[in-house]
């Protein structure tokens, strides 16, 4: 998938077309998601991204991809 073409504030939609997050920056071969409503930064591997248009979209529903999205910054993001 070719995430240069992510940009920051796109939204994130899960397969069944609800928007889950929004993004704030691609961080090598993850997504940074804007903070949510507790504050949080959560991030998401870009491999989950299906295509990019004027959403990203993700190939999984959103409760499962906020069960299994990271809450700290993975291996080699930047902080």
């Amino acid at each position: 998938m070719d995430t240069t073409r992510i940009r920051e504030h796109m939204p994130i939609v899960c397969s069944n077309n609800q928007q889950f997050g929004m993004v704030d920056r691609v961080e090598g071969d993850s997504i940074k998601l804007t903070k949510d409503s507790s504050g949080k930064h959560h991030w998401i591997p870009s491999s989950w991204v299906t295509s990019v248009d004027d959403k990203v979209h993700v190939d999984r529903p959103g409760q499962q991809a906020m069960k299994e999205w990271m809450s700290t910054p993975p291996e080699g993001a930047m902080h």
